[in-house]
């Protein structure tokens, strides 16, 4: 497509999502309809300990700790493996850990949070919505609610970064504290988020896209929410389209994902987007050389392409690369089973490292 035409698509899209609103909302209910209720009821059900972390700047984090076992008045965390941290993507929620979470729960300690301004936690000011804070918030959720014991920290997309950030600002923490990474469908910079419109777009004009994209979706900010929160037939294919790859996956998977999405104000998105083309920070990663690390990508990531795995694994010629032929932006949900079994073995890795002298 012609990028001048993309951006006219790109800054008409208002009077697009005007005219077709009741339509879609039409489709959107008859594809609702075909998700048993007891399927969106489980999905995102899970629920552990609850928790508040004041953030740096005064924003309350909301958190769920899933224990093995009650503390121990020693102050120790269940049989001594390594408690694992996860981190959501942008526009997710702790939720969307659901099949990992199932897949851990009672065999190791989790803390699982909401980023700042997602989910159940408070909206940050637009000043405070980069990566960096996103990097002093995990920091922040670490000493609150796992101070002391051996660390694995597990990042899909934004959270990925949120972990690099860490990295940056506390390079001695990797190799000591904590013992092991897992990075899921995320980069340390050189994102082009005009790309996922068209790779053959030049650089200078996919710039001036995004921005003309997103200084739309300010000034007409309520009619969109209206169609987000809408769940429309078209926007929940867009989601499909663009958060999954070639395997066909249950219409729950892509209703849950809308859930959460759909329940992150557009003003966030707006604020976290320019954000990830301003990302550089590969130079940080080899902080992670000397932790156990599983990098794992699907080959038909639309967000975050599996090349930016590729330049990840390269820097760290001891890591493993997990390639999900055919696989999405959502992997976690996709290949739930695959990601669960790199998990359990990277976490087995990690609880030796944890031990060693």
């Amino acid at each position: 497509m012609n990028p001048w035409k993309v951006a006219g698509v790109v800054a008409g899209t208002g009077a697009a999502v005007a005219g077709g609103v009741l339509v879609d909302r039409r489709l959107g209910r008859r594809f609702r309809r075909a998700v048993p209720e007891e399927q969106l009821e489980r999905l995102g059900s899970l629920r552990g300990d609850r928790a508040e972390v004041k953030a740096d700047d005064g924003v309350l984090l909301y958190a769920e700790v899933d224990e093995i076992s009650p503390y121990r008045k020693d102050g120790g965390h269940g049989d001594g493996r390594a408690t694992v941290v996860f981190v959501h993507g942008f526009s997710l929620s702790l939720d969307c850990w659901h099949f990992q979470r199932l897949a851990f729960r009672g065999k190791r300690r989790m803390v699982f949070y909401d980023q700042r301004s997602h989910g159940r936690s408070d909206r940050s000011s637009p000043e405070n919505a980069t990566i960096d804070q996103l990097g002093r918030d995990l920091k922040t959720v670490i000493d609150a609610l796992a101070p002391d014991e051996p660390l694995v920290l597990v990042g899909h997309s934004m959270g990925g970064m949120s972990i690099v950030a860490l990295a940056e600002q506390h390079p001695e923490l990797f190799g000591d504290r904590i013992v092991g990474l897992g990075l899921i469908s995320t980069t340390a910079g050189g994102q082009r988020t005009h790309k996922m419109l068209s790779r053959h777009i030049p650089d200078a004009v996919g710039r001036r896209v995004v921005e003309r994209g997103l200084l739309v979706a300010s000034e007409r900010e309520r009619l969109l929410e209206l169609a987000r929160r809408n769940g429309g037939a078209i926007a929940l294919r867009v989601m499909q389209e663009f958060a999954f790859g070639d395997r066909p996956v249950p219409r729950e998977y892509v209703t849950f994902l809308d859930s959460m999405i759909s329940a992150t104000p557009l003003k966030v998105l707006v604020e976290f987007i320019p954000q990830f083309d301003a990302l550089d920070k590969f130079h940080v990663v080899e902080s992670f050389a000397h932790v156990p690390t599983l990098i794992v990508c699907g080959t038909k990531d639309k967000l975050t392409s599996v090349g930016h795995a590729r330049k990840l694994s390269s820097r760290l010629p001891s890591a493993r690369l997990l390639e999900l032929e055919g696989g999405g932006h959502m992997s976690i949900f996709e290949f739930k089973d695959e990601v669960d079994d790199a998990l359990e073995q990277l976490f087995a890795q990690a609880d030796d490292e944890a031990v060693s002298p």
